[in-house]
């Protein structure tokens, strides 16, 4: 079992960091939330690479220990704490739920990471216009990619089952930036409907951008 409070180096729209704070939320971890201004340069600081040696959001320190990657982060989270409900406890369920999680983390996450649109609007010349069309176009193909590995399993009110789990805390956030980048996922039946379910708990209300706000610098 954990014990002591944790410490999570954070940033106010970082979908990494906004799963992250879900996770806790959901499962009652009092944490205290720093802020590391990805617009400011300060995750490529010495101070954070101390800290996290890749320079990426987020970190949780807890008990001694720094945790990185996200799903790492939310895997861990899961296993020290009983009765957690992020991951199922079969197998099968388990392998679904890290499925989606890995969908969004995994494909369309790095691709439409800013870093990466920024050097593929320098490398083209297309400006603004490229990077919004770029965001446009991955964040779109990854939930349509989404929404059809919801039609292969059941459901429920979550995308698996009617208990929010890890996949609930990847897709809220990066609906949030599908939103951001004006990408229409309203055909999206599935999804959605896990979503409204998801979003409508305290865990996600408290985790959501607006609540945590920009870093104060």
């Amino acid at each position: 079992m954990m014990s002591g409070l944790s410490v999570l180096f954070d940033y106010w729209r970082s979908s990494a960091s906004y799963r992250v704070r879900i996770a806790l939320n959901l499962l009652g971890r009092d944490y205290e939330a720093r802020q590391v201004n990805l617009l400011t340069g300060a995750h490529r600081a010495p101070k954070y690479r101390a800290i996290n040696p890749q320079g990426i959001l987020p970190a949780l320190v807890i008990d001694g220990r720094t945790l990185t990657q996200s799903l790492a982060i939310i895997e861990y989270l899961h296993t020290t704490t009983e009765g957690s409900p992020l991951l199922p406890v079969d197998p099968v369920g388990q392998h679904r739920v890290r499925q989606l999680s890995y969908a969004i983390a995994m494909e369309i996450h790095p691709i439409c990471n800013l870093g990466v649109a920024a050097h593929v609007t320098t490398l083209t010349g297309s400006g603004d216009a490229g990077k919004t069309a770029w965001m446009q176009h991955f964040i779109a193909k990854g939930l349509a990619d989404f929404e059809a590995l919801l039609t292969q399993g059941e459901t429920g009110s979550f995308c698996v089952g009617d208990a929010p789990t890890m996949a609930d805390c990847c897709l809220v956030p990066q609906l949030y930036n599908a939103d951001r980048w004006g990408v229409d996922y309203s055909g999206h039946p599935r999804l959605s409907r896990a979503a409204e379910s998801a979003r409508a708990l305290p865990a996600f209300i408290a985790a959501h951008p607006d609540r945590v706000g920009p870093p104060r610098e």
